[in-house]
């Protein structure tokens, strides 16, 4: 059983809950270079916390600045690696990892300092890093074909910006089905200025695993899906980042590439229904608080900080101890309902941004979302359960401040049946970060489609085409509309940007992921403000994978 100790604790306590490679000529990426570039050299010095230093708002104007003065350098190296993982009950598999790691090692930051991270491909193919939520020039987005090329086998690539904003973020690949590998770490940005009183800090990842069980790989599972039809996500594309000027994608030569890590070359055949690795497709997942149709891959385990439920991670306080839970969704394909036993939780953020308190039993998260919450700690012994919503499965972490037994994996809090936070939509920002009351000067729809029989995910009955983009212009509000047209749920994330929920009579909290219920819409508000290539894509990597993204375009 694996012991996670007490973690940061902020110096400074107020109050509680108070209140790739650049395009040419006049390229669109030209505008927001910041310095990536493929090298080789030795591995940086970890973060450290520097208290009391001025931090970049979290702000929502247009033209705000995204990149404030530059605080001290913080440098890390990443290695993306084969790994033998142990899940728990001795349990052993062959995945990929950072580092080696399940999940990754934290990164930790303060709001305005310059992280550099280099990134070491060890893997037999390609890869990308795409730091979820972060506010990063385009050009440092890791969306390969988009925003920079692959980083092959044997190659490095620089990652280097300022972290403006304070929050609870993660990063991951954007290349394939990586993401449902075990591939993820944490990205935690201090706030030197924090409001929160609190006395530790547990970070909470949870994931649903499949790669290595049985001989099963996420392209297996992808091909299974597709019945063999070939993948539609990031399958065709340029080969480094797209020109935006003089038409649509004027003067790219665009080329098949695979994630073999060998470059241009012919896309290999699809591969026959079933893939390699046993079947793992369900049928029957059902979620009332999903909206119906919950999931069609049969994730064999869930994970919490990368352990099952029969060996579960321990976090360790004191009766009374006020900790602050930083919960963060990496699975590929399932949400989850998660509740402490014998506690009630404050909301505190969502997606990094603070929202006015909201008091909850448990709340549900998908994938891609990140909620911060507060609990002030019982004595005795308490299961951390995450079920996979309408899936039947479940994840367990137990949080101890007293002698016990631990619970049974099969433990259900009765909090997870009573106040269930199912949506975002009922929280409301915090004053500080609330997006300013004004008009939009765009409006753009975007519609979600397909199916579960087909699985022909797509953006307006199309799959994914690097040559469509919807185009705004810097400095407009934008009203974001995503209608979803399908008979399941999806978790709509949005690169580079957070946008409001728009309500009737005020904005709503502050998101850059948000589930949108079946034949339900997403409008959102969000101030154009940084010039790039974004992605809008579902964060079920096997929908985006099979169609279902798209790209936002604007120049500086």
């Amino acid at each position: 059983m694996r012991t996670d100790h007490p973690g940061h604790t902020s110096p400074t306590r107020r109050t509680v809950l108070g209140a790739g490679i650049t395009a040419a000529g006049s390229g669109l990426l030209a505008a927001c270079s910041s310095g990536g570039s493929s090298g080789r050299g030795s591995p940086g010095a970890p973060a450290a916390r520097t208290p009391g230093r001025p931090v970049a708002p979290h702000g929502g104007e247009a033209g705000e600045a995204r990149r404030p003065s530059a605080g001290p350098l913080r440098k890390h190296t990443l290695r993306a690696t084969p790994s033998q993982v142990e899940l728990g009950a001795g349990r052993t598999f062959r995945s990929w990892t950072y580092g080696g790691l399940l999940p990754g090692r934290e990164m930790r930051v303060t709001a305005g300092d310059t992280l550099a991270v280099r990134l070491a491909n060890d893997l037999p193919k390609a890869t990308t890093v795409h730091w979820h939520g972060v506010a990063v020039p385009n050009d440092m987005d890791g969306v390969p074909g988009v925003t920079q090329a692959p980083v092959k086998p044997g190659e490095t690539f620089d990652y280097r910006f300022t972290v403006p904003y304070p929050g609870t973020y993660w990063f991951h690949p954007h290349v394939g089905v990586q993401i449902d590998r075990g591939m993820y770490s944490p990205l935690i940005v201090d706030d030197p200025r924090e409001p929160l009183e609190y006395d530790h800090e547990w970070i909470v990842m949870l994931d649903d695993w499949i790669d290595g069980v049985g001989g099963s790989t996420p392209d297996d599972v992808l091909d299974q899906l597709r019945r063999g039809k070939p993948a539609m996500g990031h399958g065709k594309r340029p080969e480094g980042p797209v020109e935006a000027g003089g038409g649509a994608l004027a003067g790219t030569s665009f080329v098949e590439w695979t994630d073999d890590g060998k470059g241009p070359g012919r896309t290999p055949p699809p591969s026959p229904y079933g893939g390699k690795g046993p079947r793992r497709l369900m049928s029957g997942a059902a979620s009332r608080l999903l909206g119906g149709h919950a999931g069609d891959v049969a994730y064999p385990y869930y994970l919490i900080n990368g352990r099952t439920a029969d060996d579960p991670t321990q976090f360790r306080a004191r009766p009374g101890d006020r900790i602050r839970l930083r919960v963060i969704n990496a699975g590929g394909e399932s949400a989850f309902r998660v509740a402490l036993g014998g506690h009630r939780m404050t909301i505190t953020h969502s997606d990094g941004y603070p929202v006015r308190p909201y008091r909850t039993d448990a709340l549900v998260i998908g994938m891609g979302e990140r909620y911060d919450v507060l609990i002030t700690a019982k004595s005795g012994v308490f299961p951390l359960v995450a079920l996979a919503e309408g899936k039947r499965g479940r994840a367990m972490a137990v949080l101890r401040t007293g002698a016990g037994a631990v619970p049974e994996p099969s433990a259900h809090p009765v909090e997870l049946d009573r106040k269930v936070l199912a949506s975002a939509r009922r929280l409301r920002p915090d004053e500080s970060v609330a997006l300013s009351r004004r008009g939009y000067d765009r409006l753009l729809k975007i519609k979600l489609t397909g199916g579960m029989k087909e699985y022909d995910w797509g953006i307006d009955h199309k799959p994914y085409d690097p040559g469509t983009l919807h185009r705004v212009e810097r400095g407009e509000r934008v009203r974001l509309v995503v209608i979803n047209a399908t008979d399941m749920w999806h978790p709509v994330h949005l690169h580079g940007h957070t946008y409001s929920l728009a309500g009737i009579d005020s904005h709503g909290a502050r998101k850059d992921t948000t589930i949108v219920l079946p034949h339900r819409k997403l409008v959102a508000d969000f101030d154009a403000d940084s010039p790039g290539l974004w992605m809008l894509h579902c964060h079920n990597v096997y929908h985006s994978e099979s169609g279902m993204m798209t790209t936002l375009a604007y120049r500086g």
